[in-house]
């Protein structure tokens, strides 16, 4: 018999979060108020770096490719998440499942790498200050950027050539509500050991490595800071919080899902969910509510809006 992809396997089988018609409508609700929050929110950090001229600088540049990434990284989830809480047949093609395991993946790679380019840069404006307009330039600020891009890709592109060829020649229920390269790896009619174990590495020690580097990271910016002034100190940490917060909401779950030996059904639910709905719609708060130039750009846009009424 031929083993191929598309003559053994044409679907796989998902997982619905819950089978009570009372809890789906309520995480319908909640979703959907999240997605529609995700949207809003950080086309809304786009929007207002692109129109405000005084947001022009590379730490808001970052942050508005980091909000189109964080949108992109839900949207490969929580749609179809949605769709399927009232779904009976809650299958995804073969296919399909394949293309969202490339996403998920490039979008997690491309804000894996703008983390640590947004970490770089507030090294570059608190430790050296007077070097940070020369050395953060706009070229090199779309370098990054771009970088970014091409890590995110070449990480996806990695785990999808081991996968995409994989025999697939019965089992076909993925045991989540989304496929991700683990849990379909699994799912192979080989000896998936050694394959496994390059995910982990390629996708868990990546995350764990790249967490722990920025909280040195962080820690190496305050204790540098204190050693000139220590009064400076406060203003420091309350600038790196955001950054902090947005790195343990993002980095955690992806240690918990991919590094974590022993894990259970509900916590790889709740951490996927974490990953995919609250950071993304956390991020434009945290970045918004707490960050001084946001809040004069936000009632800078809003008094244009005004006016601009007044005038018609």
């Amino acid at each position: 018999m031929d083993q191929t992809n598309s003559s053994v396997v044409t679907e796989f089988v998902l997982v619905g979060l819950t089978q009570s018609l009372g809890m789906q409508f309520l995480l319908f609700l909640l979703f959907s108020t999240f997605y529609v929050g995700i949207i809003l929110g950080n086309l809304f950090i786009v929007f207002t770096v692109i129109s405000d001229s005084h947001l022009h600088s590379p730490m808001y540049i970052l942050l508005a490719n980091l909000s189109l990434i964080d949108l992109g990284l839900s949207s490969t989830t929580v749609p179809r998440m949605i769709s399927d809480l009232f779904s009976d047949c809650k299958t995804i093609s073969f296919h399909n499942c394949m293309i969202q395991m490339f996403f998920i993946h490039v979008t997690g790679g491309v804000e894996m790498v703008l983390l640590i380019v947004m970490a770089y840069d507030r090294y570059t404006a608190i430790c050296k200050p007077l070097h940070y307009l020369t050395i953060m330039n706009p070229q090199m600020c779309m370098l990054l950027v771009v970088a970014a891009w091409i890590t995110g890709v070449t990480h996806a592109v990695f785990q999808f050539a081991f996968v995409i060829n994989l025999p697939f020649c019965g089992p076909n229920n993925v045991g989540s509500f989304y496929c991700d390269f683990p849990r379909v790896i699994k799912l192979a009619c080989i000896d998936n050991y050694g394959l496994e174990f390059v995910v982990t590495a390629n996708s868990g020690f990546i995350s764990m490595g790249t967490f722990f580097l920025l909280i040195v990271s962080y820690i190496f910016i305050l204790v540098t800071v204190r050693q000139h002034s220590s009064k400076d100190l406060s203003k420091a940490f309350f600038t790196l919080s955001n950054h902090i917060t947005v790195v343990f909401l993002f980095f955690l779950p992806c240690m918990f899902l991919y590094v974590w030996p022993f894990p259970t059904k509900s916590l790889d639910t709740f951490f996927a969910i974490v990953d995919f709905a609250v950071t993304p719609v956390l991020n434009p708060a945290i970045y918004t509510l707490r960050n001084r130039d946001m809040k004069v750009a936000i009632r800078r846009l809003s008094r244009q809006v005004v006016s601009s009424r007044e005038m018609t």
